[in-house]
């Protein structure tokens, strides 16, 4: 697995199911970014079973993510028939129902190569050839500010991505790094020395 925290996050063009479950054959990430925050979050297989409930949570927080000016695109090696399927697969019946992102599609295994978090199979429980479940939080520039990626068995908080997209954008507006457990609303840190003795006067007993 390759760390890109920092650099370019890498572009792809592929077959996705959009928000409104029209299918396109040229989605382009880049393209649709336009300048915007992105989140790139990768699951192994569609209907399967941690994937469904992250999949829904992830659309739970579409409605804070889109105020935040953030483009959402989950991506698997599935088909994009498979992910049209299961969204039009009942919540009750073991689909997703009608995401409000986009669902791409990996069939040739390249965009989980490109992000460095396809499966070799190894000790982990992922079948060889899957998406990890990682997260990519992406700013204006392109470029990747955090990576975070889970085990097979272990589903992802989603209120995380949306807690780092703020921290993000709090640092860039305010110039202050966020400390341990930050959240919106909370004081920043300015990273010098003094800095830090003042913040943890402060805070250090609520960390």
């Amino acid at each position: 697995m390759s760390v890109l925290v920092g650099k370019k996050a890498p572009d792809f063009t592929t077959q996705a199911v959009l928000a409104d479950n029209s299918i396109v054959g040229d989605y382009n990430f880049t393209e649709t970014r336009n300048g915007k925050y992105a989140v790139v979050f990768f699951y192994p297989l569609d209907f399967t079973f941690v994937c469904p409930s992250e999949l829904i949570a992830m659309d739970h927080r579409m409605d804070k993510l889109t105020e935040l000016g953030v483009e959402v695109v989950g991506v698997s090696i599935d088909s994009h028939h498979s992910h049209y399927a299961w969204k039009n697969t009942a919540i009750n019946d073991g689909g997703v129902g009608k995401l409000r992102y986009t669902l791409a599609a990996d069939m040739d295994h390249s965009i989980a190569q490109a992000y460095g978090i396809q499966s070799d199979g190894g000790d982990s429980y992922y079948p060889a050839g899957t998406a990890m479940r990682a997260n990519f939080v992406i700013d204006q520039k392109g470029i990747v500010r955090h990576q975070v990626v889970n085990d097979e068995p272990l589903g992802r908080n989603m209120d995380e991505v949306v807690r780092i997209v703020e921290a993000l954008q709090f640092f860039e507006q305010n110039g202050q790094v966020c400390a341990a457990g930050w959240q919106k609303g909370d004081a920043g840190m300015v990273n010098t020395a003094e800095g830090v003795a003042a913040y943890l006067t402060e805070n250090a007993e609520n960390l």
